[in-house]
């Protein structure tokens, strides 16, 4: 639902958002309710993600995607281009607008799909809340029509300061480029006599920066964002990926994109908690948080451990309870990286898709197992 490490995050959220925070907090309650009774599924998803393509024009270093060892550098070129068409999607939003999902906008990089500024207006105009989560490369030019399409959230990738950023995400000035389209945004909020989008900065600790994490206290003050976030490295161990075959054998199913997080995160700890504490003491005009919420001792089996579980966190998992994953090629998933499919929307109406067989037999065998392997250092475990 919301745990207890969280509410302070959620009670930022919701003092900025009130309506949409008690929606999900509606929805939560009822997707808790039918996990702790044994359901499969009796209630529509809190939140769908629009996957709108695989292309990205980055290859940031620590991207399970297309960075250093990111799986969809594999992809063949047709695969690699697929996405949905727009009057697809709009059906999609017509038949799903009655239930009233948050729909969350991702690739790759949104801003790359020709209509995205258009969908983020007919998901609009059906009065659903929407986020997009970018790279920040595209805002500049595209920051006037983002602001009029009335996008809720802006959520953009900021990983340092100047050649920090530009070093991780292998492009020289994208850190002055989204500053510069950062500030383009807030241009047109005052323009617009808007208070919309709401801006996130989203910030990957990894080894390139966790030595300089304070150094984005500043970047959020001169771009007034209204929150800074930063999120605690994904990465897995080969061996967890082997345990997972098991269960990828039972579903009939692949877990392969998780092989792009198969690294050695190469944090200390130690050092990096003492950053932590010491950016928390701080006073800010915008919300601060770090995801997930650890203790010292649980950030130390976090990063170290590679039999970790989680201690501070429920260990089981309630987001194909609470959220839908839509894919280029039309495929409906519980997760961002497994290949396991609930339906097509090509095929099946969504409705029959998120209460199908196929839902309901993955969910029970989570269920019964509590997580899979590969599921403790995913981000959405740390969620609900």
């Amino acid at each position: 639902m919301i745990p207890k490490r969280n509410l302070k995050r959620f009670l930022g959220k919701a003092i900025k958002q009130p309506g949409y925070a008690l929606k999900v907090l509606k929805k939560r309650v009822e997707a808790s309710l039918n996990y702790k009774l044994g359901v499969p599924a009796k209630v529509f998803p809190e939140s769908i993600t629009l996957f709108l393509t695989h292309q990205c024009n980055l290859r940031c270093r620590m991207c399970g995607q297309w960075g250093d060892k990111g799986v969809t550098r594999k992809f063949s070129v047709e695969t690699a281009k697929e996405h949905l068409q727009p009057e697809e999607l709009r059906r999609f939003i017509d038949e799903i607008a009655d239930f009233r999902p948050s729909i969350t906008l991702f690739g790759g990089e949104p801003l790359i799909y020709p209509d995205c500024t258009e969908l983020i207006r007919y998901i609009k105009q059906k009065k659903l809340h929407c986020l997009m989560i970018t790279n920040g490369s595209l805002l500049e030019a595209r920051a006037e029509e983002i602001v009029k399409s009335g996008l809720d959230e802006l959520n953009v990738s900021l990983d340092g300061a100047l050649s920090l950023h530009d070093e991780i995400r292998g492009m020289p000035g994208l850190f002055d480029k989204i500053m510069r389209g950062l500030k383009q945004v807030e241009h047109y909020k005052e323009k617009e006599k808007k208070n919309k989008p709401l801006v996130n900065l989203q910030c990957t600790i990894s080894k390139y920066n966790y030595l300089h994490l304070e150094e984005l206290l500043g970047v959020a003050e001169e771009a007034k964002v209204d929150s800074l976030t930063f999120h605690n490295l994904i990465f897995l161990g080969n061996e967890l990926i082997q345990k997972q075959k098991v269960f990828d054998e039972l579903l009939s199913s692949k877990s392969c994109e998780w092989e792009g997080f198969v690294f050695n995160p190469e944090i200390d700890s130690d050092i990096l908690f003492e950053k932590i504490e010491k950016i928390r003491a701080g006073r800010y005009r915008f919300n601060l948080d770090f995801y997930p919420n650890f203790s010292r001792s649980a950030l130390k089996e976090y990063y170290n451990n590679p039999n970790y579980l989680p201690s501070e966190y429920s260990a089981h998992c309630l987001s194909p309870w609470i959220v839908a994953y839509v894919f280029p090629d039309g495929e409906v998933r519980p997760c961002l990286n497994f290949s396991y499919s609930f339906g097509n929307i090509h095929k099946r109406s969504f409705r029959e898709i998120w209460f199908s067989d196929e839902a309901i037999k993955f969910r029970r065998t989570l269920k019964q197992n509590g997580l899979f392997p590969v599921c403790v250092r995913c981000t959405e475990l740390y969620r609900y």
